[in-house]
């Protein structure tokens, strides 16, 4: 029983020949089918747009920051502030339009009640803008080697 045929000619050499026929069918259909579909990924509709003159884009909003260091003492731009005068702070910056973007900085051993309390009161101040600062893991060429602090923002429905 010869595999490949049904003589009985017993032939031990390998089989020498690739039938390509096959190959060359699916490529020629391949080949049909992709000339029939590459117009239609290229169709677009002509239109005759009017122009307009756009009003400027608003102007990036300023940015507050507020800092907590490992003792719970705040600052409001490098400046030391009561929890009192923050609150006041914070709702006279709530009133503002466009409304600054909170940046909080927490010293990573700040008791969370306190940063939990910031954001509360920033909250209640009428904020709505708010990123925590945070320093990257150490890269040899990277953010953190240049001392430049990266933003997460929290809140604003975008990751």
């Amino acid at each position: 029983m010869a595999f490949g045929g049904f003589s009985d000619n017993q032939h031990n050499a390998p089989m020498a020949e690739i039938n390509v026929t096959p190959m060359v069918d699916v490529m020629l259909v391949l080949l049909v089918i992709f000339i029939i579909t590459a117009p239609l990924f290229t169709h677009a509709i002509k239109l005759d747009l009017p122009s307009a003159n756009a009003a400027p884009s608003p102007e990036k909003p300023e940015t507050v920051t507020v800092s907590i260091n490992a003792q719970g003492q705040i600052f409001w731009e490098k400046e030391p502030v009561t929890e009192a005068q923050l609150v006041d702070k914070l709702a006279s910056e709530g009133k503002k339009s466009p409304q600054p973007e909170l940046q909080l900085r927490a010293d990573k051993a700040t008791r969370y009640e306190v940063i939990a309390k910031v954001m509360s009161d920033a909250q209640a101040g009428g904020l709505t803008k708010m990123g925590f600062v945070t320093e990257p893991p150490a890269a040899p060429d990277g953010p953190a080697a240049s001392g430049a602090p990266a933003t997460a923002p929290v809140g604003t429905g975008k990751k």
